[in-house]
């Protein structure tokens, strides 16, 4: 609990990309005062290990829940609170180098499986677990050609611990493990001064069936892999398997090569996606597409508008006044308070709050404060953002539930603090228990749970009251009209405003903005991929408030137009509609893209992705409330009513 709150109150915050990131040949430049570290010739090299990964049952594992071989002492790196709620857990390891000094063959130890063991090895290779290690704060990848031979490589985060495979003639499966690791450390050198920056950290796995003459010593020399005889492991025809009684010796290479990438720009080879030109085309064409209709659609409204206002002002008699028809009828009840307004003021007031996360997260990370070498940084970003956020939050829903004739602002102010949070806890609480029966890595401990609910119930409860005590001691915003006593009769209204077809209709533009860029955001969490493209999602982040206030804004003219004045809770739902075409489409990315079969897992997916939409619900729900909150102010402030 010490490690995540001293992580809580000083995120690490060590990387900056620059503002040009959107450019497809990116580059990278390093914050003043974090100095990168030189390595002299035989300086030494230490590896660490991090949390085992699967794509198949996304439950990480610590590197040494699976009997690895270990140093003698394993010593734990301090995390912050966004790498603990990651699962990370790095450690130290076995693997230590020597500054550009190349090693063959090197032994690190020798293993006799049991049952146990054996049954702990095929379960992980079955599930396609990867080992994870960290050099000089780079992950360990493996390069995978592409199919276009002059293409640079694509890399994989983390190697297999092992395949499945056959004998040849035979039909059985068999599980060999990777044992032998070719290592292959980059380096960037200064001429002057012969010192030397890691820029790369690359391995290729192989399954070798080690040999040695006599009995097995500290000293023994092996016959399968000699560095004496220059005799060093290039392929894995004669594999390791992995049964009971089996003896397994784990062995690794490391060279070293120079290379001319700079240490500023060391993670741009990880960066790179291998489907970057879809990527990028995908995203110029959508943003290409809903600028053009949000312009056609601003264009339209603003004409339509301006000729009724005008037409409305010009009448001279109480008789043609009243002979008119559409939005001007409904002025004495357009700004009539809604049924359950006060549960209407607490989610527009927690939109305030994710919609402030949402901004200022953003603006860090396209400054470049959130890279990926800042493991868990982002998510300690948005939680620290989030608690202080609860000011905005306390204020917006105060001053609108004054606006409403509301009088117990402490009311307002503890369901605001309390309903969103609470139900993503709850949520969250019992997917970490089903992690937690899994004896994951990624179950949150109770130190770091303990904190979280401090920052909740210490910081942005008390945030939230302050916000709300301030915004109800100011003047209640004023209507621009009177509001009669007796309500008008909604006439019939046509089969296309019903608001169940209205508000499904709204979801579907400001989906459209983001569903693109939401698949790589999913690819980037679900398949352990490295996601960094914050300046094209500070644009969709743009294109989607736009398209949510204009298609609000846009339903809600027709529908003032069919003389139907209950706008309120139907702005709010028309954009935060688009969070159940997220949803779909979560569970459509669940069945196409992913290779999910435990049942937990499925859970774990199903209920993050719920989390993920109803925030997405509760932030897009309010851009279109307020959008349509200024345009109903606008329109009817212009008009001339007697």
């Amino acid at each position: 609990m010490g490690r995540a709150r001293r992580s809580l109150l000083i995120p690490s915050l060590i990387c900056a990309i620059s503002l040009l990131l959107t450019l497809h040949n990116a580059s990278c430049f390093y914050l003043p005062g974090v100095a990168p570290e030189d390595f002299q010739k035989g300086d030494l090299l230490s590896v660490k290990v991090n949390k085992l990964t699967s794509t198949k049952t996304q439950l990480p594992y610590s590197f040494y829940s699976v009997p690895f071989c270990r140093p003698e002492n394993i010593i734990d790196s301090r995390e912050n609170l966004g790498e603990v709620l990651r699962g990370d857990r790095i450690e130290n390891s076995p693997f230590t180098f020597k500054m550009r000094e190349p090693e063959m063959c090197h032994v690190v130890c020798r293993l006799v499986l049991d049952d146990k063991t054996a049954k702990e090895f095929k379960e992980k290779i079955e599930d396609e677990y990867r080992v994870n290690m960290i050099l000089d704060n780079l992950p360990l990848v493996v390069p995978v050609r592409r199919l276009e031979q002059e293409a640079p490589p694509a890399y994989q985060q983390g190697v297999y611990i092992g395949v499945k495979g056959q004998y040849a003639g035979s039909k059985d499966e068999k599980h060999f493990i990777h044992n032998h690791l070719t290592f292959t450390v980059k380096y960037h050198k200064d001429l002057q001064t012969d010192l030397a920056r890691i820029v790369g950290f690359e391995v290729m796995p192989f399954s070798v069936k080690h040999e040695y003459d006599g009995k097995w010593a500290d000293n023994t020399r092996l016959t399968t892999c000699d560095p004496h005889a220059k005799r060093t492991v290039s392929n894995s025809n004669s594999p390791q398997e992995v049964e009971a009684n089996q003896e397994i010796i784990f062995t690794y290479d490391v060279e070293f090569q120079e290379s001319d990438v700079k240490w500023a720009s060391r993670w741009d080879a990880y960066l790179l996606m291998a489907d970057d030109q879809i990527h990028w085309f995908s995203i110029v064409n959508s943003l290409m597409i809903v600028l053009f209709l949000s312009g056609m659609v601003a264009m339209i409204m603003l004409r339509t508008l301006y000729r009724d206002i005008s037409k409305y002002n010009e009448l001279e008699t109480q008789e043609e006044a009243q002979e008119e028809t559409g939005w001007k009828l409904v002025h004495s009840d357009v700004f009539r308070p809604p049924s359950n307004s006060d549960l209407l003021c607490v989610y527009v007031g927690t939109g305030v709050q994710f919609f402030g996360m949402m901004l200022v997260t953003m603006m860090f990370a396209v400054l470049g404060f959130l890279s990926p070498s800042n493991r868990g940084g982002l998510m300690t970003a948005m939680l620290l953002l989030w608690v202080f956020m609860g000011l905005f939050a306390g204020y917006s829903a105060s001053r609108l539930y004054k606006m409403f004739k509301g009088t117990e602002w402490k009311r307002i102010a503890l369901r605001t603090a309390f309903l969103f949070p609470a139900t993503v806890f709850v949520i969250f609480f019992v997917l970490n228990a089903l992690i937690w029966g899994q004896k994951s890595s990624g179950a949150v401990p109770f130190g770091t749970m303990f904190a979280l609910v401090f920052l909740w119930f210490g910081i942005s409860v008390p945030l939230v009251f302050v916000g709300s005590y301030i915004g109800f001691r100011k003047p209640t915003i004023e209507d621009p009209v009177q509001t009669n006593k007796i309500p008008r009769q909604i006439p019939e209204q046509a089969w296309y405003m019903n608001p169940i077809f209205s508000v499904l209709i709204g979801g579907i533009l400001p989906f459209g903005a983001v569903f693109i860029e939401l698949f790589f955001i999913l690819t980037s969490i679900w398949l352990n991929q490295f996601y960094y493209l914050f300046g094209f999602l500070f644009i969709v982040f743009v294109i989607l408030i736009v398209t949510c206030a204009e298609i609000t804004i846009v339903l809600c003219y027709f529908q003032l137009c069919s003389e139907d004045y209950l706008w309120w809770w139907r702005s709010y739902l028309t954009s935060g509609s688009s969070a159940l075409y997220l949803f779909l489409y979560a569970t459509f990315y669940f069945f196409t893209k992913l290779d999910i079969t435990k049942p937990v897992s499925g859970i774990l997916y199903f209920g993050y992705m719920l989390i993920a939409s109803y925030a997405f619900f509760v932030l897009t729900g309010t851009i279109g409330f307020y959008a349509c909150f200024w345009f109903t102010r606008l329109i009817y402030s212009s008009v001339k009513i007697d």
